[in-house]
């Protein structure tokens, strides 16, 4: 009997880890980060966001006032995003999002 439970436990198991790796999936978005004032700003910012856990990519316009950034949302998630660039000094909203 313990060997049933313990056999029972371990496929549960992975079929919870199959099924949570099925659903992670490599997301991007775009980041509004209106505060950037200067040359040095998307720096700090690209800096800030490749820090997070799970980002792959990021790209940070100064001209459009943006950063695009590429992550698994298995590790990470666009509040994290969010609240690496406010840590840095400046504040960023999913595009498409209301503000908070």
């Amino acid at each position: 009997m313990k060997k049933l439970i313990l056999a029972s436990t371990l496929v549960f198991g992975l079929a919870t880890v199959w099924a949570d790796a099925a659903l992670a999936a490599v997301r991007t978005v775009t980041l509004s980060v209106p505060g950037m004032y200067c040359e040095v700003c998307p720096i700090t910012v690209r800096k800030a966001l490749e820090k997070v856990p799970g980002v792959s990519k990021v790209n940070v316009s100064f001209e459009k006032k943006e950063a695009v950034v590429t992550f698994d949302d298995a590790k990470t998630s666009t509040k994290a995003l969010e609240d690496a660039t406010f840590e840095a000094g400046y504040e960023s909203t999913v595009k498409g999002e209301k503000a908070k």
